[in-house]
């Protein structure tokens, strides 16, 4: 016998409309969208039903598992606890952010990503987690043993999404000195002569090592067929060099001429929803308020802060001319889907899985108030 369950006095926010209506789920996909409210079931008081929400871009896994410098918590809880954070802010699909990639004094030297993802999957496998956890490596090719922390990766099918960051001084999200100065020096209490040796280290590894290593993973990727991100983009040459190196997703571009370059050769254009909720970047580079209101954002990631991401697209419908409710809730659903392959979810439609989010907004943050994975309430 099938498991049934019907959904009505929903707003149904499709893909291109809000619907009136009500939903069935049949056996953990979508198996029926009808407008009215005829059937019976169970009745969401006219609250917006929307996809499950698809996370490509969060740090905040090593929030909870390193919380402070140099504490390591249980894996096991670190992962439960994020997990919890992501699907009770409408999670239901999350790339959860390793970085790759260490210097002396940043960074987790090689194996401890690599015990990290096999806990995720360890505990997914155990019906441990509410949402659907994938891997998406986050790449400092400057520095020297990004491929070979890359390497114990390579035949794990999690990893979906590869992104190739460099945080050097003069360039890319620190293309002007001040944001670097609070970051890295005043930020750590390093002394004027501190400083200048860390600079002139940072800039040593990435005239080393960048160019070859950004290379190098995005050979072995394509080899695999795994999506590749570039990262904090800021000129017409880093769009072409993504481009030659078959991007797929551009994570906060920093000047909108890199946006519009990016979006234009078909790279779906990714900013963080705390930039969308603040007005600004914190690292005092492009609002993504501004790339919308261009056409030229895509997908939103939290990055950050979890709820952010749900919090975001509703700012944009109602500040932004153009942006109407169903486009701005893309940028978190089918648009990161399809930026990823993931063409099962990311749409309330017939025959898609059944990740669902029951969302009451009557003004200001909107408040989550159910969330399915497949049919199975998990928030």
């Amino acid at each position: 016998m099938s498991a049934e369950q019907v959904f009505t006095n929903a707003q149904l926010v499709l893909e291109n409309e809000i619907v009136s209506g009500s939903l069935v789920v049949r056996d953990g996909l979508i198996a029926a969208i009808d407008s009215g409210n005829s059937r019976h079931g169970e009745d969401l008081e006219g609250d917006f039903l929307i996809p499950g929400l698809v996370e490509l871009h969060t740090d905040h896994l090593e929030a909870h598992y390193s919380p402070r410098p140099g504490v390591r918590w249980n894996l096991t809880a670190a992962i439960q606890s994020y997990d919890a954070q992501i699907v009770t802010s409408g999670i239901t699909t999350v790339f959860d952010c390793l970085r790759l990639g260490s210097t002396e004094d940043a960074g987790f030297p090689r194996g401890e990503m690599r015990e990290m993802a096999d806990a995720i999957e360890k505990a997914g496998a155990k019906h441990r987690l509410r949402a659907e956890h994938y891997i998406h490596l986050r790449c400092e090719v400057p520095t020297a043993d990004v491929v070979a922390q890359f390497e114990d990766f390579i035949e794990d099918p999690q990893v979906r999404l590869v992104s190739l960051m460099d945080h050097s001084p003069g360039q890319r999200q620190f293309q002007t000195m001040d944001q670097y100065i609070l970051y890295y020096k005043i930020k750590r209490g390093l002394s004027d002569e501190a400083f200048d040796a860390f600079v002139a280290a940072r800039k040593q590894d990435s005239d080393l090592y960048s160019a070859m290593h950004r290379q190098a993973i995005a050979d072995l990727c394509a080899e695999r067929g795994i999506a590749v991100a570039s990262h904090d983009d800021a000129t017409q040459a880093h769009v072409e060099e993504a481009i030659a190196q078959k991007v797929r997703l551009a994570e906060f571009p920093t000047s909108i001429e890199a946006a519009r370059a990016s979006h234009e050769a078909g790279m779906s254009v990714l900013m963080g929803a705390p930039n969308v909720v603040r007005g600004k970047s914190h690292s005092g580079n492009i609002a993504a308020r501004d790339l919308a209101a261009l056409g030229l954002l895509d997908v939103l990631s939290s990055d950050y802060i979890p709820f952010s991401l749900l919090v975001a697209p509703f700012i944009l419908a109602d500040e932004i001319d153009g942006i109407a409710l169903p486009e701005a809730l893309r940028m978190i659903t089918a648009n990161p889907a399809r930026a990823v392959g993931l063409t099962d979810r990311g749409r309330l439609a017939q025959g898609l899985r059944g990740d669902m989010v029951r969302v009451k907004r009557d003004d200001g943050v909107p408040i989550v108030r159910a969330v399915w994975r497949e049919g199975r309430r998990v928030a």
